[in-house]
């Protein structure tokens, strides 16, 4: 009995080894990040993630004022906010959260260390269904920089403050007042008509 569970303990060990050399893709505390976002032929533009660790909540706010989108990942759904139209729209989890449900199937190779807006990461270059790059990420989870392409897009952003501490909750919370917005079928994600 005990050969057969030693055994069975050191044929895991490869397994076991192989599944741990791969970065953490959710922060483990909150904080929120400040990036400095570019892509394609649009200008360089500002976005800040604001993640709320225990209840696995991620909100982005889009640059110059246009909203923000909440994703919630334990409970496996989302919403936009249009800020200039006072606008709600629920969003499917698949694009709510498409860059970290993607990293959680992707194949990583481990790289380097760097310093990014004041914090050690390390660099992971990564493939996926659809995508694949480079991050850098904390030992805590928090992507500092990205670069890469998804769905024929390039892009990449990279951190420029990094504030670790507790968030309000009302940040994740839908806003009252606002009017609700659907995807109809069939159209593309992002689009939705007034309801």
């Amino acid at each position: 009995m005990r050969k057969t569970l030693a055994a069975a303990l050191i044929a895991s060990l490869p397994i076991a080894a192989q599944a741990q050399d791969r970065p953490q893709i959710y922060p483990t505390r909150d904080v929120a990040v400040t990036y400095r976002v570019s892509g394609g032929q649009a200008q360089a533009a500002e976005m800040t993630m604001i993640w709320s660790a225990a209840q696995r909540l991620m909100r982005m706010n889009m640059p110059g004022g246009m909203g923000y989108m909440v994703a919630d990942h334990q409970n496996q759904r989302g919403f936009m906010v249009m800020e200039p139209t006072r606008m709600i729209m629920d969003v499917p989890m698949a694009q709510a959260a498409s860059y970290q449900r993607d990293l959680e199937n992707a194949r990583f190779t481990r790289g380097g260390t760097q310093k990014i807006a004041g914090q050690d990461c390390t660099i992971w270059r990564y493939q996926g269904q659809g995508q694949g790059g480079e991050a850098c990420i904390t030992s805590d989870g928090v992507m500092l920089r990205a670069s890469g392409n998804a769905q024929g897009q390039q892009g990449s952003i990279e951190a420029v403050r990094v504030t670790y501490g507790a968030q309000d909750a009302t940040q994740f919370r839908r806003p009252q007042g606002y009017q609700s917005m659907q995807l109809p079928q069939g159209m593309p994600q992002g689009m939705g008509t007034p309801r």
